[in-house]
């Protein structure tokens, strides 16, 4: 929250600095749309994006205007970003919003992931050990999504029909009621776990998702394109299979699939509001994992995780960065 940064300003050799966790490419469309979109001489602008309505509830974007007067106490911005991945959306909000600065100082998750001992080990890693490379598709949609009942039987029957090997994070944490202390346990189709044994593993509680993604199994990512979502699958190589649920989900899916290319569409925003069929899942999982253009998906997000990496050894743009932000600050 922006506004307790006021007093900051009464510390003696104190900053502030404004961090965006959402992608450049949400924030710069924000801002632009924000000035009236003005005329910019730029290929890197979408002809079409999704619009904001129904991503944010009222409440929300009425506290997000509110804690813009506070910008003006802040010294720059840092982004959980990279130029590697979006340098054109840097230098276009660069560009377009004054003298303050930009730092992109992500990826802000680790891109080496510590191997633990079998004892240590989540049970997902144990059965992804036991799976061909890339031959397995990772289902998670956040902690902030939680699907209907039809909803949750048509992504079951989906999966099964891909006849593809999955692990399924579907945690009944989400699956309560807070008003009345309900609490329902995520209902699979009848004999799904039966029939999907060997197939597909369900996981209902916490699944440690950078370790899923940077295994050598895991060839692809159903998610809903949450920022931090996004970035983990970028930086570990992995396509997504897009699914937009709310917030800055939508534009993001439009990064990743039409931008960056690595990654097809599940549900459009436009279709937000319709139950997405068996049928879709199906195809949208075949696609991602047993085509050329599901392929060609993987090649393009190994080397774009390859170009984070090289950023961000000792002499690459990301370090580079890194060490501009820390003179600033130390100046």
């Amino acid at each position: 929250m922006a506004s307790v940064v006021q007093d900051a300003t009464d510390i003696a050799n104190a900053e502030n600095y404004t961090f965006h966790s959402v992608s450049a490419f949400t924030m710069f469309l924000y801002l632009w749309e924000g000035m009236g979109k003005p005329l910019i001489d730029s290929t890197h602008i979408p002809k079409e994006v999704p619009s904001l309505e129904g991503c944010f509830p009222t409440q929300f974007l009425d506290f997000i205007a509110s804690q813009y007067i506070f910008h003006k106490f802040n010294e720059g911005y840092i982004y959980n970003t990279n130029r590697a991945v979006e340098g054109p959306y840097m230098e276009l909000i660069e560009r377009i919003s004054g003298s303050k600065k930009h730092w992109a100082l992500g990826p802000l998750n680790p891109l080496t992931i510590e191997k633990k001992s079998n004892k240590a080990r989540h049970l997902s890693l144990e059965w992804l050990d036991k799976q061909k490379p890339k031959s397995v598709i990772y289902v998670s949609f956040g902690t902030t999504t939680a699907f209907t009942e039809e909803q949750i039987k048509q992504l079951a029957i989906g999966l099964e029909r891909s006849e593809q090997k999955f692990i399924w994070v579907l945690r009944d944490a989400d699956k309560g009621d807070v008003f009345n202390g309900e609490a329902r346990r995520a209902e699979l189709p009848r004999g799904f776990e039966e029939r999907t044994e060997g197939i597909g593993l369900i996981v209902r509680n916490w699944a440690p998702q950078l370790e899923i993604l940077s295994h050598p199994s895991t060839g692809g990512f159903m998610s809903h394109c949450g920022w931090n979502s996004s970035m983990e699958s970028i930086t570990m190589g992995v396509p997504i299979a897009a699914w937009p649920m709310h917030s800055d989900q939508p534009r993001n899916r439009v990064l990743m699939t039409e931008v960056l290319k690595v990654g097809l569409v599940v549900k459009d925003w436009d279709r937000r509001d319709e139950i997405v069929t068996a049928s879709d899942i199906e195809n949208a999982v075949r696609r991602l994992m047993t085509t050329k253009e599901g392929d060609e998906m993987r090649k393009r997000a190994m080397n774009l995780e390859n170009a984070v990496r090289w950023s961000m050894k000792e002499g690459g743009d990301s370090c580079l960065e890194m060490d501009t932000f820390i003179a600033h600050i130390t100046r």
